[in-house]
Formats: structure tokens, C-alpha cells, sequence
């Protein structure tokens, strides 16, 4: 039977979207050691592979199964405001109960025979607090190597793809947004389903918190839901834009949008597939700042781009009419 959320009128009024730096590194770790879920960051891959090597990740792979199986959710905890911080968070996951915190590497370690019963994995449940604080202080190494560098573009796609699923809402209410996260989800009677899990039998059920949503950079090709309690209900989808976030190649402008602004200025923003920065689609575009710079300010104040700061960079993302010139949805309307 796959896993169903039953959702009352308090569910319904409540759900709410945040974006989790803590939650992105438990993801990006849940990638490395799965390589089904490679594809979209291969390049990635390829560019941390040695900084991989020097982190001394094993005290977390003792709860990463590479075969899949249960991960314990202290790891990767639903956040309580919408933006945390990593420092927040990780200060949240330092304060786990170890009676929690017990509980669930217990059952994360039997999910691999004799895990449970090996040096590392007695050592781990002797002292659950001294491992909590153990896994956070590994967690912000990854956090630090990992993903830091690259956190203003993340960011910036998890943003971008929340903005669109807002207008989702919008426009086809709750059902168009729910049932648009993923192939795999459905939503009908007040029911939300993932077809990809079979019903947990612990899992938290909804308890008028509502369903706390998740764009992810690294959880594709799956959705991930079914936190135990006492968790907060929770669907981490892949983002709106993820699969090109370290592309290299721009896809080429369509004809009648080069035609229209020339084949500089549409190649810029068809380019922008995910938020970028001037630096970034200067190297992308082979142009120089100042040009691209120049392209960006027209763009804006044709309302096709939104800009935002985020520490050193100014981000720049296309708005819902500049989504649709890029994809070519213009020409319908004109003919």
C-alpha cells in the first residue's frame, strides 16, 4: 500500500514550504552514497571527489545505508522557520534527545545485518549524546566543504522554484500545486499519496501542523517523506531547475526570441535556467561583465528578470514572462 497522508482542514490551511541548509547537506551525503541518484551532478561529483577523501565521513555513513534503507531523521531534521540558518540547525541537531537519538540509529543500523553488533555500531548507542555531537561536528565539515561554496546558487534555484510553485497555487489552487511536485505524487479527497513508498508503519501522521514542503537540489530521482515522530510531516522533492544547476552549456535562444532582442540578449536569458550571477553567465556566455551586465539591467527593466543579494553576489532569475519568452510560449499568443 503506498504511503498516504490524510489531511485535514487545519493541514490544508498549513502547509508551508521552507528551505534547509542541514537538510541539504543530509541530502547531498544521501547522494554520494547512492549512485543511482548521480546523474544531474556528475560535474559536481567530479569537483569535490578529493575534498570527499579528506572529510572522514564514516561516523555518518554508519547511518547512510548505500543500499537504502532507514536514515535516522535527527540527521536531516523538518526546520521550524521557513529560512534557518546552519547555525541554527545544527544547533537543534546537537540538542536531540539521545533517547531520540537512540531510538532511531537503533533502527537505522538494523537495517544492515550485524551493524548493530559491531565495534562502531555498539560504540555509537553506548553513549548516544556523545554520537549526536560527534555526527553534527562531521555534518558541518561536509556543510563547510560541501556545499557552502556553491550555497548562494542553491539557494537561489530552491528560492526560484518556490516562487513558481507559489504561482502554481495561484493559479490551480492546492491540487495543481501538490499534484506538481513530482510524477509520483498524487492528491485527491484530501489525500496526498507517494506512489514511490510503501506505508510506514511509524511514520507521523497529519495532526493539523500541515505538510511542511522541501525542494531539494540533491534528492532526485526521488521524493522523500514518511519522518517518524515526533516530526512534522514532511515532502522533499527535487527543485524546479536542479538538473542544469552545474550545466556548463547554455541552451541556445529560440529563433524568434533572437530575432526579437537580438542574439546576445536572448541567449542571456534563456541561459538562465537556474539563477546565475553576472560572473557566472559572463563564463557561460563567453561575454565580457560589462556586457552581460548591460543585458541584465534591459532585461530587468523589461520585467523578464528578478535580481536578489545573497552575501557577495547579486543573483539574477528569470520572472514568470521571462519564463515564458525563453520557452517560446510567446509565439502562441502572437499567432
Amino acid at each position: 500500500m503506498p504511503f498516504t497522508l490524510h489531511l485535514g482542514t487545519d493541514d490544508l490551511t498549513r502547509c508551508r514550504f521552507a528551505i534547509s541548509p542541514l537538510c541539504q547537506t543530509h541530502e547531498a551525503l544521501r547522494m554520494l552514497r547512492r549512485p543511482a541518484r548521480h546523474g544531474y551532478h556528475r560535474s559536481w561529483l567530479r569537483r569535490i571527489r578529493h575534498t570527499v577523501a579528506g572529510l572522514r565521513l564514516s561516523p555518518l555513513w554508519l547511518f547512510i545505508p548505500s543500499a537504502g534503507g532507514y536514515t535516522p531523521d535527527f540527521l536531516g531534521a523538518p526546520p521550524q522557520e521557513p529560512y534557518p540558518s546552519i547555525e541554527d540547525e545544527l544547533a537543534r541537531m546537537r540538542a536531540t534527545d539521545p533517547a531520540l537519538a537512540h531510538a532511531e540509529m537503533t533502527r537505522s543500523l538494523a537495517c544492515t545485518p550485524g551493524l548493530a553488533e559491531s565495534p562502531q555500531g555498539r560504540a555509537a548507542l553506548d553513549d548516544p549524546a556523545v554520537t549526536v555531537q560527534r555526527l553534527a561536528d562531521v555534518t558541518e565539515r561536509a556543510w563547510q566543504a560541501l556545499l557552502a561554496p556553491d550555497w548562494p546558487r542553491h539557494r537561489a534555484v530552491l528560492e526560484a522554484d518556490i516562487a513558481h510553485r507559489s504561482r502554481q497555487s495561484a493559479d490551480g489552487g492546492l491540487d495543481a500545486l501538490l499534484t506538481g511536485l513530482h510524477p509520483g505524487i498524487d492528491f485527491t479527497d484530501h489525500t496526498l499519496v507517494l506512489r514511490m513508498y510503501d506505508e510506514p508503519a511509524d511514520a507521523q501522521r497529519a495532526d493539523g501542523r500541515g505538510v511542511l514542503l522541501m525542494p531539494s537540489v540533491f534528492v532526485w530521482p526521488d521524493v522523500v517523506s514518511g519522518f517518524a515522530r515526533p516530526w512534522q510531516p514532511t515532502v522533499i522533492y527535487p527543485a524546479r531547475g536542479m538538473g542544469r544547476l552545474h550545466a556548463a552549456p547554455a541552451p541556445p535562444p529560440p529563433e524568434a526570441l533572437a530575432r526579437l532582442m537580438g542574439h546576445q540578449r536572448a541567449a542571456v536569458l534563456a541561459g538562465l535556467t537556474a539563477p546565475a550571477s553576472t560572473t557566472d553567465l559572463a563564463r557561460r556566455h563567453g561575454l565580457a561583465p560589462s556586457t552581460v551586465s548591460a543585458h541584465l539591467s534591459v532585461l530587468r527593466e523589461a520585467g523578464l528578470l528578478v535580481s536578489r543579494r545573497q552575501g557577495y553576489y547579486v543573483l539574477y532569475g528569470r520572472t514568470a514572462l521571462g519564463d515564458a519568452l525563453a520557452d517560446g510560449e510567446f509565439r502562441a499568443e502572437a499567432g
